[in-house]
């Protein structure tokens, strides 16, 4: 197993990765390819286990107003095959690490139990708009003296207007009244 920066040649593992990772949804892979496509910073990282991506994690900038403010984990995703077994928190362990992620501020919206336990905390300011009451926003050196809405990158809005693709695994509910 080994956990490098995502490549260009290593784009399209970590777009399969997300999709099977969230089955019932196409929003994180398409998430990260439009933020690719339209050339937005993020660091992020790849774990690769026999020429495979198992796990991945990425980065993107936080903002108050036009300035940047920290950064965004979003998404990170293991293989079903691998969950349950410390990759995830070692990749974690890794990004956090890293220098470009080691001494910003970060936000993550999330289920508070797994990231409370890699140091990050219930935080009130900023508040992210995407949670009510700031249930699941956490953050980590997070100043949070100044009370504002927390933004992000318009990708994240844009993907999830995104249409649903045509290949939906949902089966379709009968209309109308049961024939017997």
């Amino acid at each position: 197993m080994k956990i490098q920066k995502l490549t260009e040649e290593h784009r399209a593992k970590a777009y399969a990765l997300l999709r099977r990772a969230c089955p019932n949804s196409e929003y994180e892979a398409h998430l990260i390819q439009m933020l690719h496509e339209n050339s937005k910073p993020l660091q992020e990282w790849v774990c690769i286990h026999t020429g495979k991506a198992i796990a991945y994690i990425a980065f993107s900038n936080a903002y108050h107003g036009r300035n940047i403010c920290g950064l965004h984990l979003a998404p990170m995703a293991v293989s079903p095959d691998f969950q349950r077994q410390g990759v995830g928190a070692e990749l974690m362990r890794f990004a956090l690490r890293q220098e470009a992620i080691k001494n910003e501020a970060l936000f993550v919206l999330g289920e508070p139990a797994y990231y409370l336990k890699f140091g990050f905390e219930h935080c009130s300011e900023p508040i992210c708009p995407y949670d009510k009451n700031n249930a699941h926003f956490l953050s980590m050196r997070n100043a949070g003296n100044t009370c504002f809405t927390i933004g992000y990158e318009p990708e994240f809005k844009a993907a999830a207007k995104s249409p649903k693709p045509s290949n939906s695994t949902r089966t379709p509910k009968p209309k109308g009244k049961k024939r017997r």
